[in-house]
């Protein structure tokens, strides 16, 4: 059976959501050789149960060896096939001020399949600019960007007044995979993923646990 022909499983979204993590360990797991892993030490890594690992991972069909484990390597690939890695996804980043800026420095993405191939932004200032080999362009070129790279992920670094205009624009342009950056709740019709990471949402829900560690200190001081 092709990759293209290859029946799609049905993985719940919460399953979907540590597989990245799961990944990650591998990856480690890889450049040390380890051939095999327990589900324990797995769960163990990725900061989650192993029955939870055990389900996780039966969704892909691996099941493991009992007293021996998974083998790595195949769920290197198992993985990488489930969560699309086989293949390159040009990104676009929208909006390169400090934030738009350091994500397109960060080599991350393209070592991990997701290469940035446009920068773009609607500041005449900007535009034309360098950043290592991509020169920003135009927010109007959006649509012909989009078609000439194949572009296939939008990523949104505006401030937050602009951001639900460039995720119609992006729409419009065919991306159907948005992640944005904006501090700023954004719609988009059926059809479209969207992810969100919100930084101070991030910093105030460690704000909490901080807050919570410190009273609990104080209180086991009295």
């Amino acid at each position: 059976m092709s990759e293209q022909a290859r029946p799609v499983r049905r993985i719940p979204e919460a399953t979907v959501t540590r597989l990245p993590v799961y990944l990650r360990s591998l990856y480690e797991l890889a450049e040390t050789r380890t051939a095999t892993i327990s589900s324990e030490q797995l769960a163990e890594m990725a900061g989650v149960n192993a029955a939870k690992v055990r389900k996780d991972l039966s969704y892909l069909g691996s099941y493991g060896t009992r007293g021996v484990g998974y083998d790595v390597q195949y769920l290197l690939f198992q993985m990488s096939r489930e969560l699309g890695l086989t293949q390159d996804w040009p990104v676009v980043i929208v909006g390169v001020g400090n934030l738009g800026h350091a994500l397109a420095n960060y080599r991350g993405f393209g070592d991990r399949g997701f290469p940035v191939a446009a920068l773009i932004d609607a500041d005449p200032n900007r535009v034309g600019q360098e950043i290592g080999p991509l020169r920003i362009r135009h927010i109007d070129e959006l649509s012909d960007i989009v078609g000439e790279l194949k572009v296939a992920i939008g990523v949104v670094a505006t401030p937050a007044t602009s951001a639900q205009e460039v995720v119609d624009r992006l729409v419009a342009a065919g991306v159907r995979s948005i992640l944005n950056f904006a501090p700023a709740s954004v719609v988009v019709p059926d059809g479209v993923s969207l992810r969100k990471v919100d930084l101070a949402v991030e910093l105030q829900i460690l704000s909490f646990y901080q807050q919570r560690s410190l009273a609990e200190s104080d209180a086991d001081a009295v």
